[in-house]
Order: C-alpha cells, then structure tokens, then sequence
C-alpha cells in the first residue's frame, strides 16, 4: 500500500480507527457522485443513516474528510487519503470474497463496469442479462458516464473496467476494441435541411434540436462539440432514450444526433432523414479499458471475456494496446 500522507498517519497512530466496510464504501459513493445525499443513496441509506456515518467516520481520527460547499463536497488533504486506502482495502476484500466464493456458497462478487450511454443502451442489455444467467454468483455495478470521467474513475481504481469513445485520452490505459459506433444526424423528411446533399455539424447549430436527458454521457459530448464549433445546442424538448428522441424527430420537434446503431434498431413509422456526420468526433469507435488487464480479478476478466468475444470484427489474438 502506499504511504499515507502524514496528517493521517498522525491521527491514526493517535486514536483508534472504527470503520467497517460499508462506511468505506459510503465515502466513496460521496466522493464519485459529489454529494451526500447521492452518495447515500448509491449506498442504499438514507440521509440520515449516511450523514451520522460520515461524523462517526470523523469523529474517530479527530479530522475531517469533507470540505462542504453549496455545490456539494469535495475531499480533504486528509480525505483524499482516505480514498486511495478505501479503495484498495474494498479491491482486497472484494478479491477475497471471489477466492472464497467456491467454498462459501452464496458469496458473490461485484464487478464496476461504467460506459458512455450508447454502449449502455444499444450493446449491453442483453450481452450482460446473458452473462449474468451465466453466472449467478457475479453481480453487475453499471453506471452510465461521460468517457472523460470513465477514464478519470479507472485510474483512481474505482471501476474495473469501461467503455469509452475513442476520441478521449486514455493514457495510462490499457484499450481494447469493442464496437465502430459513428453518430449520424437525424431530421423529418420535411426539415428545411433535408434536400441538401450534405450536411456538417456546424451547419445545424442555428436550428431546434431534441436532446437525451441532459444528464446522459451523450448529451455532455455533443454540447461539448457545439461549444468548440462556438456556439451551444438550440434544445427545445429532452427525452430518456433514443427511441423518444427518434419518434419526436420524425414528427418535426427538430434535429438529433444519434447512434447509427440506434437508427438501423428502430422500428417502423414514420421516416427520418439521415445525414453521415463528416467530422471526426463523430466517426468514433467505443473502447474497452482497464488500468491493466492482466491484474483485474478473476470476475472481471470473464466479463471481459464475454464483452471481447461478442465482437466479432475482433482480430483471433484480441491483441491489448498499451496507451
């Protein structure tokens, strides 16, 4: 383990520590989401529960961990310490729990799989329903985030593993290929734009869009696109899923842009219009990443295994590239 920084050490050889594991895991679920109240109920407690966990956790060394702000909180010097322990002891106990799994029936282990929201939407319902059938002693953590914070979260060890758009730094990553996933425009038949031969992104920032939730990993990178292009995404109405968004465009509520994948799935009514985007954000693929594949737990390389071996454009060697 590496050290611990010095004003921890200090209270720690002090007074005595009282965690166990759900406090640490609590902490943690404060610290990815950025608030108590999320943090809480990732961590199925209620506020109250959480927040008395939280002082007790305090309370014991004599320090705080949590800087609290309007915005929500943010780790410590001495919080931030915390966190790299709490993660490796949770890995420990995690790993321990699969060693054990065999002799000890009913023990399961977890595996933290976070993606971008095509992968979660278009690729994994049913690649994940069957490996889960498959193995009824695993369960699966999915969380829907941007890649840039997918790529941030596996390297400060809180997920095993992501899928991420290749168009984001993943260096210190070890990637893999998963799927080609261009995004494509959308609009009614019947849209001012749709007689044109092409058209570019840029192109359709004066004009009203149907946006996902603004919350989803997709909604995040196309307003960061209309931003670089100087300008922001017109989003007159948002709906959960790319089917709602597609239904609305073929009604003329305005432009998208989606998944191709998401438009060759949808069924029958009424036609849409659909342009290839030419920029290169938008001929993207989604990647596989861990910090290392080779050291992630027994459990999470055979999901690993079952998400690589659905690819069939994959090359027989499944060769891994270091970044």
């Amino acid at each position: 383990m590496p050290a611990m920084g010095p004003d921890l050490t200090t209270h720690i050889k002090r007074m005595p520590m009282h965690f166990d594991l759900t406090d640490l895991r609590l902490y943690l679920h404060i610290l990815d989401t950025g608030n108590i109240t999320a943090g809480a109920a990732r961590s199925h407690l209620s506020l109250a529960a959480a927040s008395a966990r939280i002082r007790a956790m305090e309370a014991s060394l004599g320090t705080e961990f949590l800087e609290r702000g309007r915005r929500g909180v943010t780790p410590t010097p001495a919080g931030k310490a915390l966190a790299r322990h709490a993660r490796l002891l949770l890995q420990h106990a995690e790993r321990m729990q699969q060693d054990l799994a065999e002799y000890a029936k009913g023990v399961k282990g977890q595996v933290r799989l976070l993606c971008n929201t095509t992968a979660i939407t278009e690729y994994l319902p049913e690649l994940l329903a069957d490996f889960l059938q498959a193995h009824p002693n695993l369960d699966i953590d999915l969380q829907e985030l941007p890649s840039a914070r997918i790529t941030h979260a596996l390297r400060e060890g809180a997920a095993d593993l992501g899928i991420v758009s290749d168009a984001v730094d993943t260096e210190g990553l070890q990637t893999r290929a998963f799927r080609d996933d261009p995004l494509v425009l959308i609009m009614a038949a019947d849209h001012p734009l749709a007689q044109a031969a092409a058209v570019s992104f840029t192109d359709t920032l004066h004009h009203d869009y149907v946006g996902l939730n603004a919350g989803s990993a997709l909604a995040v990178y196309l307003e960061e696109q209309a931003l670089h292009c100087g300008s922001r995404l017109q989003i007159r109405i948002r709906a959960d899923g790319f089917d709602g968004v597609m239904r609305m465009v073929a009604r003329g509520a305005g432009l998208a842009v989606v998944p191709l994948a998401a438009v060759e799935r949808r069924s029958a009514g009424p036609s849409l219009k659909r342009f290839d985007l030419q920029e290169p954000w938008a001929r993207r693929k989604l990647l596989l990443c861990a910090r290392d594949f080779a050291a992630l737990p027994g459990y999470a390389k055979a999901l690993l295994q079952a998400l690589t071996q659905d690819c069939a454009f994959l090359d027989s060697s499944m060769s891994t590239t270091d970044n």
